[in-house]
């Protein structure tokens, strides 16, 4: 099985800090994106949970669609939220992007090192 990584070379986080991680990594049929605020150049783009969960993740959609994959090909999806109060919102935006193709999900809710409101990580499966 051979291992690839997209983004090695690592990202730009706030401040310009150098990001140490892959954006994604493939192994198997299976792509593991990193967990993606809402980010665009390394800034956090301010605005309410809407805009930032439509945001977290089309960064998602954008590293696994660079990768070859698919919104059908998502398999499972970890949210984090930084107030429960954002649930409700979340899953709105949750079933606009993945209504026809609903992966499974976990969401939990905890502080982020980054002032942001939500941070999304996808996984997607596609038979090798």
């Amino acid at each position: 099985m051979s291992i690839k990584r997209f983004g090695a070379e690592g990202g730009t986080g706030t401040g310009g800090q150098h990001l140490p991680f892959s954006s994604a990594v493939e192994a198997g049929g299976f792509l593991y994106v990193s967990g993606q605020t809402p980010m665009t150049d390394g800034e956090v783009v301010e605005g309410g949970i809407i805009e930032q969960s439509r945001l977290a993740i089309q960064n998602c959609i954008d590293i696994m669609t660079n990768a070859g994959y698919e919104h059908k090909d998502v398999i499972h999806v970890k949210v984090v939220l930084t107030d429960s109060r954002y649930f409700q919102s979340f899953n709105k935006v949750f079933k606009e992007v993945f209504g026809e193709h609903p992966p499974a999900r976990i969401c939990m809710v905890c502080d982020l090192v980054v002032d942001v409101k939500v941070e999304v990580d996808v996984t997607c499966y596609k038979a090798p």
